[in-house]
């Protein structure tokens, strides 16, 4: 698991909320959702389509597509280029990929 190496946890205004599979994270602003995801025990994305094993992110730069998830209003996007904001609601993906409305 990874942790921040700064320690800003301490100052309110420098962290948000965001729910992951419904459940709340607290992330620093300015970070990813994809380095906020790898913070967590659960740190994986998303599921292969075909074996539904777990993947998680891995390149951190929006090539691998690893790091897919399901962000509310904004559909299915690469986790670890999208930053976090206050009550950002992200599901993981569970196997293929579904088609209509996000979240």
């Amino acid at each position: 698991m990874f942790r921040l190496l700064e320690d800003d946890w301490g100052r309110v205004e420098s962290t948000v909320t965001i729910e992951i599979d419904g459940y709340p994270v607290i992330a620093q602003i300015g970070e990813t959702v994809a380095s906020t995801l790898l913070r967590v025990e659960a740190s994986w994305s998303r599921t292969t389509p075909v074996s539904g094993a777990r993947r998680a992110p891995y390149c951190m730069m929006g090539v691998c597509f690893d790091c897919l998830m399901l962000v509310e209003g904004e559909g299915l996007v690469r986790a670890c280029q999208t930053s976090v904001r206050a009550g950002l609601k992200v599901q993981r993906q569970m196997g293929p990929r579904k088609v209509g409305p996000s979240c």
